[in-house]
């Protein structure tokens, strides 16, 4: 790789010898490997998720969550060989699929190490939906499940939110393109998901309209060919943000009206959650755990 366009801001940073936007170079970096019980029921089953948490971001979010992890700070390098072993690893310890979370600047490298041999259990790619369609092709064959979560609409707020004013007009080809790879939602006899897309937003505390936004978004687009969950667990930073609202958790009356208003749009396939999920714990430790 001498340029690096994997992703929407096509920097062009040869990250063999240096750092893109997403802060990592194109060496395979971990922050941690395990079971995951928190994601939506039908990916977390009773086995857990197979989680590989990948060091990097190619967004900018003030409100991000795994802060140390998506600028960088944490990680462990490991070759193509060494991330197939852990997929493996993961399947042992009974994971129900294998998670990459946030592995957009790592895809090449992720395509070889899936290509070798079809993994016994569903490949979830897990993404802030920021991606380019050229990028999403080369996964295709490779990729069963598809969880991006759909931010925002506004380019002024996904400017200031997460330095992305071209956000929206990247995220929604990149969802379609997910969704023709995978076609409609297929499920085990346990409700287990094999294939398909499920499409998330995370409802941020002040800012209901995008929310009404994105729900409108799905209902025109993919109403009937992905399911949408509809999130709560947003957690503010233990550094104070300047957008006041950001720096409180979501009440249950901005919850209730985001729920109401998806009912109202007809959506009806999908999961909603407990406002008791927005927890620091339900964070993990990226302690290079499992790497």
């Amino acid at each position: 790789m001498e340029k690096c366009e994997l992703c929407p801001r096509k920097c062009g940073i040869d990250r063999q010898k240096n750092k893109g936007f997403c802060r990592v170079s194109d060496r395979i970096t971990l922050g941690r490997a395990g079971l995951h019980f928190w994601e939506e029921p039908c990916i977390s089953g009773y086995g857990g998720s197979g989680t590989v948490f990948f060091s990097g971001c190619n967004m900018g979010c003030v409100f991000c969550q795994n802060m140390p992890l998506s600028r960088g700070e944490v990680g462990k390098e490991v070759t193509e060989k060494r991330l197939r072993e852990i997929f493996y690893e993961l399947v042992d310890e009974g994971a129900d699929n294998i998670n990459l979370v946030t592995p957009t600047h790592f895809v090449p490298e992720i395509v070889k190490a899936l290509s070798a041999e079809k993994l016994p259990v569903p490949v979830v790619y897990n993404t802030s939906a920021y991606e380019e369609v050229s990028t999403l092709k080369m996964l295709e064959g490779l990729v069963d499940i598809y969880l991006p979560d759909l931010k925002y609409k506004d380019r002024g707020l996904s400017k200031a939110l997460s330095n992305a004013p071209d956000y929206y007009e990247k995220a929604l080809p990149a969802v379609r393109e997910m969704i023709r790879q995978t076609g409609d939602c297929v499920f085990d006899d346990e409700g287990m998901m094999l294939k398909g897309t499920i499409i998330r937003h995370l409802v941020l505390p002040g800012y209901l309209d995008n929310t009404y936004d994105i729900i409108d978004t799905f209902g025109e687009n993919f109403n009937g060919r992905a399911m949408f969950s509809l999130m709560s667990q947003y957690t503010p930073p233990k550094v104070k943000l300047k957008f006041e609202s950001l720096n409180r958790r979501l009440t249950e009356e901005e919850y209730e009206k985001a729920v109401d208003y998806m009912y109202l749009s007809g959506i009806e396939d999908g999961f909603l959650q407990e406002l008791s999920s927005a927890k620091e714990e339900y964070t993990p430790a990226f302690d290079l755990t499992g790497i």
